[in-house]
């Protein structure tokens, strides 16, 4: 069963994604309430699977989109009731292939989004990439040192955002920075934080 939510690493939580569903009448269902088999207490889920208007479940999807975090939402993929029948949802190809497709269209969300952030000198870009490379290699020749490089390069990030962050914090408005991280303005108020409290 695929995960109910997509994280992105880069943007964290700002552009937390998943497979969103519309009723007919054009609204957003409530969470589903799932009972516990254990006998434990149950949960809420937004899973689209568990919209299916059977007992238990939640009211009948007529479309499933990508939603985001950020408010964006995809192209909608209508379901096809007459052809689906009894059939649970996650066990229907074709819906499963509009779920996938959710999938991708998050994927392009975040690439425009990556578009939009602030660039990289051309430079740094290059060295950055080169050192992925280098210590993907090294993790698999030799991973006590990848291990070293990776402590060191810790060391050195909390160095260079420590004063990132302070010379942000002075310079720019938390939405400005959020911008140009792709981020919102709370989670770049976070981040100013979490560097600067060293």
């Amino acid at each position: 069963m695929p995960k109910e939510t997509w994280e992105s690493d880069e943007f964290g939580r700002s552009h937390e994604g998943r497979v969103g569903v519309l009723l007919e009448d054009r609204s957003v269902p409530e969470p589903v309430y799932i009972d516990s088999v254990s006998g434990g207490f149950g949960h809420r889920s937004t899973f689209w699977a568990h919209y299916n208007g059977h007992p238990l479940s939640g009211p009948r999807a007529h479309v499933l989109r990508a939603v985001c975090a950020c408010g964006w939402t995809g192209t909608e993929y209508p379901m096809d009731w007459e052809r689906i029948g009894e059939t649970a949802l996650y066990e229907d190809e074709a819906v499963r292939t509009h779920a996938d497709n959710c999938l991708d269209d998050w994927y392009r969300h975040l690439d425009d989004v990556e578009a939009s952030t602030v660039a990289y000198p051309e430079d740094v870009n290059e060295l950055l990439k080169k050192t992925d490379e280098a210590l993907d290699a090294l993790t698999s020749d030799a991973p006590a040192a990848a291990l070293k490089a990776a402590v060191r390069l810790e060391i050195l990030a909390n160095s260079i955002g420590y004063h990132a962050a302070n010379s942000a914090y002075r310079t720019m408005e938390s939405e400005e920075l959020g911008t140009a991280l792709g981020i919102t303005a709370r989670a770049a108020e976070d981040l100013l934080f979490r560097y600067r409290r060293r």
